[in-house]
């Protein structure tokens, strides 16, 4: 440490100094809009202080049952005010958050509770079935509360009682857990691997506080804010949403399930302003019967992920009269990490030129540090040309703290003081980066790198085209070649020799998928179109 003047008899206490945790959000919100409505779920609605009184009373009863510090407790929840409700009692309690994934099978959620070392389950009237499986095959048997959702469908009681008992045993007074280390461990998330078993992927408070702090300032979130929760809860704490839509005394729209009707109605309804989802939610929405679309008089920003969003996906939002916003991250960045911040020079253009624009996964957000594209055998970042491929690098206080349990993919993942993302991408000369693939995605012809993502896109364009993804296949002559896997939209008739012939006219000739598949397309628990299974049926083909 210096011995500046600017250090001297200048101590740092708790006076001017305090750990940064999101939970201080609702704190704060309860006590400035004690009466404004910060849940909406079906009929009910509850207001702030509400909320705050309830979470308390679940962090005290957690605390009664000897959880605290170090533990873990998981649950398995739609997006409910349960759901929410966990988000802040749980840590409240000083204990571990771990939102399980609800469409996982249940061995899977058996080695979730096993890995995390789970002491309470909290479990929907709805998954109970799931569980019951998921607990009778894993080694540790925590015990289980089960939540009597008024929505649910179907499902029995499991375990020792039911949620709103377990609230009953707190005090909606008592002192809760603040932390006094920034970098005790909030939230533990498994990735959705494609093989092998998930990671646990651990956040701080520290980078849970930050990264909501960025979502509302990238997002445009204030007081006024109705957020519809599209995106599941589960996925990266709702790419801490959950966290950011408290922070400005927002409100939560919960919705159980994605239902293209539901959402429009939800949207009219409560004049809801945000809402996120994978580019599956936005081709859903774009690809609703004409009966249950709605137009709206207030402006909807929708902010997606997860993968690049096809132009055309893009355009057919903006043509509904919704606004895209594209974000960029994963599992261990808290999600949202990268934005396609958006120049006002780019609103002259046209609709399909503007909507390739924003296809970028753009600049590093406000609350992280930097953003590299590096050339991983040499190290150096990639001239900012828009043809050069590197890897994204990422670094910065809402960066995981690492691998639960795994300290050499950590130290992989984490190798020369930058967050490895594996995803491939060029950076433009506006110093906007363009994730073109994974790395493992990448389809080399001839000794030609193509972007699988790029050919997809175009085919995204297609008028009869809904899905398409497009994977390596093995070819004598040029070592691989692009094989297209197509959903064609309902109604719709389309042969390979069509699919082809558009391709050869709006791309390079070598990038033409030399095979086309029709089909629907096969995908992970969080929407996302697994490539090595279909990567194994073009082998097989």
């Amino acid at each position: 440490m210096t011995d500046s003047i600017f250090d001297r008899d200048l101590p740092r206490g708790p006076a001017n100094h305090a750990a940064l945790t999101p939970l201080d959000f609702l704190d704060r919100a309860a006590a400035t809009y004690p009466d404004k409505v910060a849940i909406v779920h079906g009929a009910m609605r509850r207001t702030y202080g509400e909320m705050y009184g309830r979470c308390r009373r679940l962090a005290s009863a957690l605390t009664a049952r000897g959880i605290g510090v170090g533990d873990t407790v998981s649950v398995l929840l739609p997006n409910t005010p349960a759901m929410l409700e966990a988000h802040y009692g749980v840590p409240m309690a000083g204990a571990v958050l771990n939102a399980i994934n609800t469409r996982l099978d249940a061995a899977t959620i058996g080695f979730i509770l096993d890995h995390a070392e789970a002491r309470l389950v909290i479990v929907d009237r709805e998954f109970t079935g799931v569980m019951a499986e998921a607990i009778a095959a894993s080694r540790t048997k925590p015990p289980v509360v089960w939540v009597d959702d008024p929505l649910a469908e179907g499902g029995e009681p499991l375990g020792e009682l039911e949620y709103e008992d377990l609230l009953a045993t707190g005090d909606p007074d008592a002192a809760w857990a603040r932390p006094h280390d920034e970098w005790r461990a909030l939230a533990l998330n498994y990735t959705s691997g494609t093989t092998g078993n998930p990671k646990g992927v651990v956040y701080h408070h520290r980078g849970g506080f930050l990264n909501a702090a960025g979502n509302a300032i990238a997002f445009g979130l204030d007081r006024a804010t109705r957020y519809l929760w599209t995106l599941p809860m589960f996925h990266c704490n709702g790419w801490t949403f959950t966290w950011a839509v408290t922070a400005v005394c927002g409100t939560h729209v919960c919705l159980r399930r994605v239902d293209p009707a539901q959402i429009f109605a939800a949207i009219a309804e409560h004049e809801v302003t945000h809402m996120c989802g994978a580019p599956i939610v936005l081709t859903m929405l774009i690809h609703a019967p004409d009966s249950v679309k709605r137009r709206f008089d207030h402006t909807v920003t929708v902010a997606t992920g997860g993968a690049a969003p096809p132009s055309a996906v893009i355009a057919g939002m903006e043509r509904m009269g919704i606004r895209v916003t594209h974000l960029y991250g994963l599992t261990e960045t808290y999600g949202p990490s990268t934005i396609c911040a958006w120049p006002p020079e780019w609103d002259a253009l046209e609709l399909d030129a503007k909507a390739r624009k924003m296809a970028r996964q753009g600049v590093w957000y406000p609350t992280i540090e930097g953003m590299r594209v590096v050339d991983v055998e040499s190290g150096r970042d990639v001239p900012a040309d828009g043809e050069s491929i590197g890897e994204l690098w990422l670094r910065g206080n809402t960066v995981m703290k690492g691998y639960l349990k795994n300290p050499t993919a950590t130290a992989a993942a984490l190798a020369d003081g930058w967050f490895h993302t594996g995803d491939l991408a060029v950076l433009h000369p506006d110093g906007y980066a363009e994730v073109k693939d994974r790395s493992k995605d990448i389809i080399i012809s001839g000794g030609e790198n193509i972007s699988s993502l790029e050919v997809e896109d175009v085919l995204f364009r297609h008028p009869k085209i809904m899905e398409a993804a497009v994977v390596a296949r093995g070819d004598e002559r040029w070592g691989e070649t692009p094989c297209a896997f197509v959903t064609v939209k309902p109604g719709a008739e389309l042969t390979a020799e069509e699919v082809i012939a558009y391709c050869r006219q709006n791309m390079a000739r070598y990038k033409v998928p030399k095979t086309v598949v029709f089909g629907e397309l096969p995908k992970t628990s969080t929407g996302k179109i697994q490539k090595f299974v279909l990567r194994e049926r073009a082998e097989s083909l």
